[in-house]
């Protein structure tokens, strides 16, 4: 599973300050059109129905709505059904598989907003996803709602929104523990303050998505009773060749476009890339469905580093960055060695040497121009 990050017709070019602007700015004439002609039954305190909100994620042709995201149709129901019931959602799958992106997209589609989000770490503590106090106000005052810092969690249930949880499970076992009240009771104490501020009772529409890498795991497992309060959802990467070939143009395209490059990394690469990343993934790709690439060569050993399609839309960026702003040219396969390298190989020396295979065992047999110069610019590998 990975994004679609086409620009909708109308949503007009992004804030130019904004080098990456929220879901609910990115695409506001859309949920402000989907929201108008919505005409179905909502569950309480969201802004739109579930068919709506399915339209908003994969799209709907008859509406205009370009999809966001490569989906099943059935994973997506399933999650808008978990979030509907009031239980929380849990996405977990390997590193790049636009988990982040997802929860975006869905809290964007119950709550308008996307924002409300707490970012999983060793450092977190509990008045970070909370609330904390103005400590000037503190002193002066004592303890007052007005003294009161709130935090996501805390904005969420005020409002009925939904807060996204990111890596939660890099985030401390007591941290993640104090979503236990919060998922089953809806209700978080506040002791310092009396009387009915005392209490916090969640808002129609309220909920949490949390994300999870599965290469964290055993990090800071959670426990049996804050898994049982979620529905969990496998997120996996793209299965198809074309689609994700397509995904990485368009993803690529608009990043350039940003940037100020007037010029798009050309298909033959942006081939060899995805070629690239499925087969050190151990996915099927091109050459497996007998497109003119040499047909199944044998079985490349996988490596540690993370092959994901955000990863290689990253990639295409950086070669189209290197070919403009160094040439000012279209990037070339030589180019994509050079940005490949320091994707793949990091600090792992076995990773080092599974690259240099590929070039010898997988791209030297390859048919085509491009295959060609790819391999012979195996020299400007590190």
């Amino acid at each position: 599973m990975a994004t679609s990050n086409k620009p909708p017709k109308d949503a007009g070019p992004a804030p130019q300050q904004l080098q990456r602007p929220p879901a609910e700015i990115q695409y506001a004439a859309q949920l402000a059109r989907l929201q108008a002609q919505d005409t179905d039954p909502r569950p309480p305190g969201w802004v739109l129905g579930l068919k709506a909100a399915r339209s908003f994620i994969l799209g709907d042709a008859a509406l205009d709505i370009a999809p966001k995201i490569v989906a099943p149709v059935a994973s997506i129901e399933r999650m808008l059904v978990t979030l509907a019931t009031g239980r929380g959602l849990m996405l977990v799958g390997e590193p790049g598989t636009a988990k982040s992106m997802l929860s975006e997209l869905l809290a964007t589609a119950i709550s308008g907003i996307s924002t409300l989000t707490i970012q999983g770490g060793a450092s977190i503590t509990e008045d970070q996803i909370k609330y904390g106090w103005n400590y000037a106000l503190l002193i002066n005052e004592g303890p007052s709602p007005r003294a009161m810092v709130p935090a996501p969690l805390y904005l969420g249930m005020q409002r009925g929104q939904v807060v996204r949880f990111e890596e939660i499970t890099r985030a401390p076992l007591e941290v993640q523990d104090c979503l236990l009240g919060m998922l089953s009771d809806r209700v978080m104490a506040v002791p310092e303050l009396a009387g009915e501020h005392g209490m916090l009772y969640a808002r129609e529409g309220f909920n949490i998505i949390a994300t999870a890498n599965t290469r964290d795991r055993g990090v800071n497992e959670m426990s049996a009773a804050l898994k049982r309060r979620f529905d969990f959802e496998t997120v996996f990467p793209i299965l198809d060749f074309d689609r994700e070939l397509a995904l990485v143009q368009e993803s690529s395209a608009r990043l350039l476009a940003q940037s100020g490059i007037p010029k798009t990394v050309p298909a033959p690469v942006l081939e060899l890339l995805v070629s690239t990343f499925r087969d050190l993934r151990g996915a099927p790709g091109k050459a497996e469905k007998g497109n003119g690439n040499g047909g199944n060569d044998g079985a490349m050993d996988k490596l540690t580093a993370v092959m994901s399609t955000a990863e290689a839309v990253n990639v295409a960026h950086a070669v189209g960055v290197r070919a403009w702003f160094l040439e000012q040219r279209e990037g070339s396969p030589a180019d994509l060695v050079d940005c490949i390298a320091g994707t793949v190989v990091k600090d792992n020396a076995d990773d080092r040497a599974k690259l240099r295979r590929y070039f010898e065992q997988k791209a030297a047999k390859r048919n085509g121009a491009h295959w060609r110069a790819y391999y012979e610019a195996r020299h400007r590998l590190p």
